[in-house]
């Protein structure tokens, strides 16, 4: 395992892009998030590529990218919500690096996706149907988020805190 690749996994709006940053910045390393080079190297959103090409087409393209930047070092890499679940994925990210669960309940995912247009997994859902769609998807994607080397619940966690969390047990783990 590489102790110079930090992956963050977990579910969408759990906080992957917003501590990603703040995390590689802390560390003086490079910050990558996943979704934003997929849109990056095919000149499209997320939403687009969904709509235009398929979600095997995505997973693919995203097994693509995240071959390449796995031979990256010093590097936090935020991860797709459902990027551990495709293609053998979690094997690669386990293989390459640290991986920590930004863990948060399906009741703050609902209260932060309930108005977000951006996901196009929900674009078919709407206020009960939304929530209940949570709850599957955490089920299902639940224990490939669990296969991480650390766990870190966002629920009621300032940035800082989780940060600082991240930091102290990765430099715990390295002794």
């Amino acid at each position: 395992m590489n102790d110079k690749i930090i992956y963050l996994n977990g579910f969408m709006a759990a906080g992957k892009s917003t501590i990603g940053p703040i995390l590689a910045n802390t560390l003086g390393w490079d910050f990558y998030d996943l979704d934003k080079l997929i849109e990056e190297q095919m000149g499209k959103k997320i939403t687009q590529i969904f709509e235009e090409h398929g979600e095997k087409f995505f997973r693919r393209k995203e097994t693509e990218v995240l071959t390449e930047i796995s031979k990256m070092s010093n590097v936090v890499i935020a991860l797709g919500g459902g990027t551990s679940i495709y293609n053998d994925n979690l094997g690669l990210i386990r293989r390459t690096g640290k991986v920590i669960y930004l863990k948060a309940s399906a009741e703050s995912l609902y209260r932060r996706l309930k108005n977000d247009k951006k996901r196009p997994i929900f674009n078919d859902t709407k206020g009960g149907d939304l929530k209940a769609k949570i709850l599957q998807m955490l089920e299902q994607r639940g224990p490939y988020y669990e296969k991480a080397n650390l766990v870190i619940n966002t629920d009621k966690t300032s940035l800082g805190i989780t940060v600082d969390k991240i930091v102290k047990l990765i430099y715990r783990k390295k002794k």
